[in-house]
């Protein structure tokens, strides 16, 4: 499967960044993208306008392939202090990652 790239702009995305990178993420889908690969590897002074870039381009995106790469310690310091670090793709220290079930106990109905 190809992977078609969409770069975040850096050090810090805009408010107006927000709108004009979620309509390149749906017209990358329109034209038959079969995942997208997001670089935050430029974010490195990321403030709230990044949490919303990543929240809404997750919402954009509507279950399609989609992911985070390069995203640096400060970014991710900022999700892991608003609680979205999920919009990485990762899992929170000592949570189970999504769909996977702590433990079976023989009465639990199957999923």
């Amino acid at each position: 499967m190809e992977i078609t790239r969409l770069v975040l702009p850096g050090p810090a995305p805009t408010p107006r960044d927000v709108t004009r990178l979620c309509a390149r993420l749906a017209r990358l889908y329109e034209d038959g993208a079969a995942a997208v690969e997001c670089d935050a590897g430029a974010v490195t002074a990321p403030g709230l306008a990044a949490v919303e870039l990543l929240a809404r381009l997750r919402l954009t995106a509507r279950g399609r392939p989609y992911r985070v790469t390069g995203a640096g310690p400060a970014l991710r310091a900022l999700l892991g202090l608003v609680g979205l670090v999920e919009l990485l793709g990762e899992t929170e220290e000592g949570e189970p990652a999504g769909g996977v079930q702590e433990g079976v106990e023989p009465d639990d109905p199957a999923l």
